[in-house]
Parts: structure tokens; sequence; C-alpha cells
């Protein structure tokens, strides 16, 4: 009885190893999306030196914040957004080079061969403060950058709106379109809308904007887009009032700027030109005199 048993285990083991590969084929939809999904590209990607400097750079600056019991700034993360730096180690970064570069300058003015110790801590002082300048100069250049991006972003939005489009689906059609020429204003849009579809609602996304931008011509936009959607006027004909006051205020700047010129331009011409005039007037002058001066001498 064993044996018979035996042989009847055998015979069924290889008759299921022989009907496996048809039996255990996946179906033809399974095989296609198989077929696009798997790929003999390696899964890992490799590593460079730069960047395993920066995250032990990054982690050293990580561990050393951590041990001194200094939290996130609000306000630091506010600073970095609204200069662009929207990674989740921007503010580690900050922290290194806030740390990093007074070591840096302090030993480079080391060498000093006089007042060795007022340069140190000079340059220690410089070197703590050179990223704050540095980020409040990015913040600066970026929202000029945004402020010139304003007038052509709301005549886009003009156009999507008078075209059918919602206001949702037409701040996201314009940072699509100014995504090459304006990336800012495009990070922007696609920042309130990422806020809206995370649940956050219309108004508040609107106000994180004006408050993260923190420019005039957003907050009045901001400002322009509550009203009309809590009192419900029409939004095209507010939006195509709003740009006629922007390109108003944009020529008025214009105006403003190239006025401003004709006394600037008075400090180069009294520094630079003004002296050589003297020189070329003056100088024969000057000369004749001193041969006049020197003849009667003799």
């Amino acid at each position: 009885m064993i044996f018979y048993l035996a042989i009847a285990v055998t015979t069924f083991s290889a008759i299921a190893l022989l009907m496996a590969p048809m039996l255990l084929r996946p179906s033809p939809e399974a095989q296609r999306i198989l077929d696009v999904v798997s790929s003999s590209r390696p899964d890992r990607r490799t590593v460079t030196e730069k960047e395993q400097v920066q995250e032990r750079v990054l982690s050293m600056a990580r561990d050393f914040r951590s041990r001194l019991g200094l939290a996130e700034n609000p306000k630091l993360k506010a600073r970095l957004y609204a200069a662009g730096m929207r990674e989740a180690k921007a503010a580690d970064v900050f922290f290194a080079a806030q740390f990093l570069t007074p070591l840096v300058l302090a030993f480079a003015a080391s060498f000093a061969p006089d007042n060795t110790m007022f340069f140190v801590f000079a340059a220690a002082a410089v070197g703590y403060i050179a990223p704050d300048f540095w980020l409040t100069s990015k913040t600066k250049k970026r929202n000029n950058r945004i402020r010139r991006s304003m007038p052509d972003a709301i005549d886009l939005l003009v156009i999507c709106v008078d075209a059918g489009l919602g206001l949702d689906q037409a701040l996201l059609r314009v940072g699509e379109e100014l995504a090459i020429s304006h990336p800012d204003i495009n990070e922007e849009f696609t920042q309130v809308h990422l806020e809206q579809r995370a649940g956050k609602p219309r108004m508040e996304a609107w106000q994180s904007l004006a408050e993260r931008t923190k420019i005039e011509e957003f907050t009045s936009f901001v400002s322009m887009l509550i009203q009309s959607e809590r009192f419900g006027t029409p939004i095209i004909k507010a939006l195509t009032r709003f740009a006629d006051e922007l390109r108003t205020k944009r020529r008025q700047h214009a105006e403003e700027a190239a006025a401003k010129t004709k006394i600037k331009i008075i400090f180069p011409l009294v520094i630079c030109i003004f002296p050589c005039i003297f020189i070329v007037l003056l100088a024969p002058a000057i000369l004749s005199i001193a041969a006049g001066v020197k003849g009667l001498s003799n």
C-alpha cells in the first residue's frame, strides 16, 4: 500500500510540474501590465561623492542643532519659502551655512600678520551675517521677478476665465503657460493648487499666497479675489479692471525710475567726466602761466 501511495504521489507531482507553466501563466492583460512596468534598468542609483559629502555635512549640522536644542524657526521657514527654497533640507542647509561660514572666514583671517584677533572676530561676525544677507537678497530678486510677471499672468488669467475656465483651473493653466518664461509665479500658483487639493479652503490658500510672497501687487490681487468670491461680483470684470490698474502702476513705476536717473547721473558726471573736462580746458592755460612765470623769474 505504501509503495502504491508513493507511486501515486510521484506521478501527481510530475504531472503538476508539467502543467504548472500552463496553469500559472498570467492572463494577456496581466502580461501587458508586466511588460509595461518591467525594466532592465537597475533600481539603484549611483550616489556621487559630492552628494555623500553634502549629506554628511547636513547630518552633522542636524545633530549639532538637536544637541543645542534649537527647534525649527517658523519665521526662517517662511523666509525660505519666500526665497523659493521649498526643499525639506533647506533649513539644514541654511543652518550649516551659518555655522561653517564663520569658521572658514575666521580660519582665513587668522593668517593676518597684524591685529589677528580683531580680523578673526570681524570675519566670524561677517560670516554669520552673510547667509542672512544672501537670503534677503535672493528673496528680493525673486519678488522682483514675480512683480514683473504679474501683468502677463493677469492678462492670461483674463483670457482663460473669459474662455470659460473656472478660476482654479485658470490659475493652474496660467502657471503651466508661464512655467518657462516666469517659473517663480508658476511655483506660487502650483502651491495654491496643491493646498486646495489637500483640503485647504480657497480663501485661506489665497491668503497664504499673499502672506508668503509679501508683494503689494499679489496682496491687492488676493484681496480682489476674496472680495469677488465673498460678494459674488463678476470675476471677469474685476480681473479686467485689476489688469488695467496693474499696467498703469507699472507705467508709473517706469516713469518714476526714468525721473530718478536724472539725479543719479549727476554723481558719475561730477566724479568721472568733469575732472577730464577741467584737465582738457585748464591744463594748457596752467602750462602757459607756469611758462610765463618761469620766464619772468629768469
